[in-house]
């Protein structure tokens, strides 16, 4: 039978999911804030933060696709009344995932000089970055467990657990930061950048316990793995490759902005840095609703409810933009204070004063851009959320910035090439969406 689809069931699910969702950018944020902040080689060292957070991003977004593939076949099922079916596949996904993690780690670990060199990376700021790059890298498999236990509780239709764990790790951070980057004198030595990967990575392994105690506490899914395969996990990676692909053409676009940035120098890549973690933020809220849009998509096209899914993404289009609009508004009444949060450098600040207000501005066409990207990852059509990612960065991200390049327009250029990439990945996806579905809505 047909639900209406109501403001109230969308934020039910929204608000616990933006709320956890900022987890890892308050994980990075916290680091640049406190790091910014130190006596001892402060700018170099959120320089470092910024070149490993974007390479540890992109190692998360790859894998951590597991969360969408995961909750877009268990809502899938739980829409067509089929769970049963599906209970024994979130296991096998985590050991997959965390399998494969663990290579990555053993590949990465002692090439991590050679890798932040292709960020331009050199002296100092590369001694810095594999520094803490090295230590952080550790908690990778904690924070992929974690994540694939978010996309199941999503595909049973709850961000609460999610959001508990969430807050519960984004806590332990801070904390943990204040105490290993600065020490407390005659107790806890000073450890400066290491102190902040020390706390990222104990903040993980406390988030994985977590996920692992609700999840068997919470729900009937079992985490103990059984084979065969289920006959879905042949889906499943179909779904993670197809996302595996598009996440490194979106990482294509951050490496080729934090690279130039890095080209730039010191004071360039540390105001780089402080934008793109505000963006990532502003991302993350935006994504309650696409986590919304992805939650109750899948739930829908399995109940094979059309009208409702229109309905659903007409409610999404209006309240991203309106959460995109508050974020623009937030961030322009306290425009200055948050510069200063994160450093005191004055050469940092005006360069990122000069770029600030485009990441305002661009938080509505960001809010269309992920919603529909969370919808597509609900409904399973992650080759068209490929292709779309592929062909947006190609065409549109890679000519413009290496032009703005040319014309020496520096982080203004960076932030311009993102602004139009975003919107080149938005507005295929809503005239993808509305042309294979309105029809199918009106014939039911």
């Amino acid at each position: 039978m047909s639900t209406t689809i109501t403001l109230k069931q969308i934020n039910k699910l929204a608000i616990p999911a933006l709320i956890s969702g900022v987890s890892e950018p308050i994980l990075s944020l916290t680091d640049a804030a406190i790091i910014g902040n130190m006596d001892y080689n402060a700018t170099t060292s959120l320089a470092a933060v910024g070149i490993v957070g974007t390479f540890f991003s992109m190692l998360i977004w790859v894998l951590g696709q597991t969360r969408s593939a995961i909750s877009s076949i268990v809502s899938q099922y739980l829409g067509a009344g089929d769970i049963e079916k599906v209970k024994n596949l979130p296991a096998q996904a985590i050991f997959l995932i965390t399998s494969l993690s663990l290579i990555i780690i053993a590949v990465t670990y002692p090439l991590a000089s050679q890798i932040f060199k292709l960020y331009n990376a050199s002296d100092l700021i590369l001694n810095y970055s594999v520094d803490y790059y090295q230590i952080r890298v550790f908690g990778f498999p904690f924070t992929l467990f974690t994540i694939a236990i978010f996309g199941t509780f999503r595909g049973l239709q709850n961000t609460y657990y999610p959001m508990l764990i969430a807050i519960t790790g984004a806590i332990a951070n801070i904390v943990l930061d204040i105490v290993l980057v600065y020490g407390i004198d005659g107790i806890v030595p000073a450890m400066h950048i290491k102190g902040a990967a020390y706390a990222s990575v104990f903040a993980q392994i406390i988030m994985a316990g977590l996920s692992a105690y609700y999840l068997l506490k919470k729900t009937d899914i079992p985490l103990l793995i059984k084979f065969p395969f289920n006959p879905e996990i042949k889906r499943f990676v179909l779904m993670i490759l197809n996302l595996f692909i598009r996440t490194i053409a979106l990482n294509a676009a951050l490496y080729f902005g934090t690279s130039l940035a890095t080209k730039y120098g010191t004071t360039y890549i540390a105001a780089y840095t402080i934008a793109i973690n505000l963006w990532f933020l502003g991302a993350f809220l935006i994504d309650g609703y696409a986590s919304a849009g992805n939650i109750l998509s899948g739930k829908l096209l399995g109940a094979k409810d059309y009208r409702n899914l229109i309905d659903l993404s007409n409610m999404l289009i209006k309240y991203g933009i309106i959460v995109g609009i508050i974020i623009g508004l937030v961030g322009a009444v306290f425009y200055y204070p948050i510069g200063h949060l994160f450093t005191n450098d004055e050469k940092v600040l005006i360069e990122f004063y000069k770029v600030f207000w485009i990441i305002l501005v661009m938080q509505p066409l960001c809010a269309l851009a992920f919603i529909f990207d969370g919808v597509f990852k609900g409904l399973g059509r992650m080759k068209y959320l490929r292709n779309v990612l592929v062909l947006s960065t190609l065409l549109v991200f890679i000519p413009i910035i290496f032009w703005v390049d040319a014309l020496d327009y520096k982080l203004y250029g960076i932030f311009i090439a993102f602004t139009l990439w975003i919107i080149a990945r938005g507005i295929p996806l809503i005239i993808k969406f509305r042309k294979t579905f309105k029809p199918l809505a009106q014939n039911p």
